[in-house]
């Protein structure tokens, strides 16, 4: 039986300079077909508010919504480190809301660690969280829920002084006891000056190649979402468009007659009863 991934396996991964794979899931079916391979960490991300729901941005998700789409997921049983997010004002009110959220994240949905936006500013609600103890994953640079602070989503650390600010927020994400680190919309040469600076792997989405792992939303690396995508994101698969292919071709067999055949149906037995 392959090896459970958990926080510490992450840790040892980037000790052991292996790179971290990690990606998004939201269901139960597609972590199911997630663990036949070697994804190492799956992230349920606030971004199903987008992805799954049809939110504008990540600040409507409540934490039952989360704890919905984590639960389908957990009892998938995957090999990789599942960690929730915590959305938007579950743990910005206090300390006392973040533990009591993050616990929920685990108790009710199958969480094996959570993860938290921003800097430094968050770093007593992660120390407690980790006493509890709870495996908490940081997030810095471009932080979606602070889209209205930054007028958009926005690459950040582009100057001396705000890049200088992120490598501080790492550096005190990790004294906080963080496992790793989400370090999202940043200029490469500043994720590389990140993930030397702390001994805690840094999770790379739109920070180019030299962070200890990287993560994408599954959705737009298998091409189902629609409209533009971020610069950062590689299409590996075109699976919208053939999604649209194959129910284009099943209303026209509809349409005429074509399915079912005889091999999708059921006939009756000499009584006259179906036959299963």
């Amino acid at each position: 039986m392959p090896t459970k991934v958990t926080g510490k396996t992450l840790k040892s991964m980037k000790k052991k300079g292996e790179k971290i794979a990690a990606i998004t899931s939201y269901d139960y079916l597609t972590t199911r077909m997630l663990d036949d391979t070697d994804i190492d960490f799956i992230l349920v991300g606030d971004s199903l508010g987008q992805v799954m729901l049809g939110y504008g941005n990540t600040l409507p998700v409540t934490m039952d919504e989360v704890i919905h789409h984590l639960r389908a997921v957990t009892r998938a049983q995957p090999r990789a480190f599942v960690a929730a997010d915590m959305p938007f004002m579950s743990f910005q009110a206090g300390v006392e809301e973040a533990v009591r959220n993050a616990g929920r994240l685990v108790k009710e949905g199958g969480a094996e660690g959570v993860k938290l936006e921003g800097g430094k500013k968050t770093a007593s609600a992660i120390e407690r969280i980790v006493e509890v103890p709870i495996p908490v994953v940081g997030h810095i640079g471009l932080t979606p829920q602070s889209l209205h602070q930054f007028g958009g989503y926005r690459v950040q650390g582009r100057d001396k002084d705000s890049a200088r600010m992120l490598i501080e927020d790492a550096m005190k994400l990790e004294e906080a006891g963080c496992c790793c680190i989400v370090v999202e919309g940043v200029p490469w040469q500043v994720a590389e000056e990140i993930t030397g600076s702390i001994k805690i792997p840094t999770i790379g989405i739109g920070a180019g190649k030299y962070c200890d792992g990287q993560i994408l939303v599954i959705q737009d690396m298998l091409g189902i979402n629609e409209g533009e995508l971020p610069r950062f994101v590689k299409k590996y698969e075109n699976i919208g468009e053939r999604m649209k292919s194959a129910v284009s071709e099943y209303i026209r067999e509809v349409k005429e007659g074509r399915f079912p055949e005889m091999e999708h149906s059921y006939s009756a037995n000499k009584h006259g009863k179906p036959r299963r």
